[in-house]
């Protein structure tokens, strides 16, 4: 796979390169360039930028999982089941770390964040074992499940989750994949959600259900996930619904995965 640390994109006069963060200070982030594709490239010149895009250009699927925390399964009042709940966003609700996410008029009046551990596929997996399940990690990054919950609700949706969470914008990821050689236990972190400022979820992915290994090898059981595949892993306690707090006009989410990544993102009614 790559050979970089820490995955970020970012745009020269118009021309989007990858490149390998360096550090990242007061706002600016300096950035070694890749030459090439993302699966196979070559360090270049050291160069610095302000803003970052997304951390891939695109993915074919963003593949969600849901009731993956114990103490989120405990808040929602809700039974593990035998096998990971599954539901998907379609590849246009990809977006940057730190963009505007346009809000539709009828998603605006229960709008929620789900702060989750994020996987990205590097290589094609088709009836992955768990024991060799890390080996097709691209990467890890932060992702934002931005979640209507207004058409997620059981009496609106059949308890079918898609449309709540399929809107353009609606998966913000980055700001930079870490590679998976970096992080060698994903237990063993720690995510943190903010809104405006205010710690609204903050816990250990030692409290996941299923871990990044068990859901490789049950996402690929007879099917391929192709590479680029990004993997939302299931949101922990905290979230606005079980609150009673839905996100408003400007509304700031921060989701951080210390140590790895942080998306930053506006919430725009439109």
């Amino acid at each position: 796979m790559s050979s970089f640390k820490n995955l970020v994109r970012f745009s020269i006069n118009g021309q989007v390169h990858y490149g390998d963060l360096v550090e990242a200070k007061d706002g600016k982030y300096v950035v070694r360039r890749l030459d090439g594709t993302l699966f196979q490239d070559d360090l270049i010149q050291t160069e610095e930028y302000h803003t970052l895009l997304a951390p891939i250009e695109k993915t074919s699927l963003v593949i969600c999982i849901g009731l993956n925390y114990k103490a989120h399964s405990e808040e929602a009042k809700l039974t593990v089941p035998t096998y990971p709940p599954v539901f998907t966003k379609p590849a246009d609700a990809l977006a940057g770390p730190f963009e505007q996410i346009p809000i539709h008029p009828d998603a605006q009046k229960l709008l929620d964040y789900e702060g989750e551990l994020t996987v990205v596929i590097g290589k094609d997996a088709f009836n992955v074992s768990e024991e060799n399940a890390l080996d097709y990690v691209l990467g890890y990054t932060v992702g934002n499940d931005v979640s209507a919950r207004n058409f997620q609700v059981l009496e609106a949706s059949g308890g079918q989750y898609c449309y709540a969470k399929s809107s353009d914008k609606f998966g913000p990821i980055g700001h930079t994949i870490v590679s998976a050689q970096q992080i060698p236990d994903p237990r063993a972190l720690q995510p943190r959600t903010r809104v405006n400022g205010v710690t609204k979820q903050k816990t250990s992915t030692g409290d996941m259900i299923f871990g990044v290994r068990q859901l490789i090898a049950h996402l690929s059981r007879g099917t391929t996930l192709r590479r680029g595949t990004v993997i939302m892993t299931g949101t922990p306690s905290g979230v606005g619904f079980f609150r009673k707090e839905f996100l408003k006009d400007g509304d700031i989410v921060e989701v951080e995965l210390e140590g790895v990544a942080t998306v930053r993102n506006e919430m725009k009614f439109v």
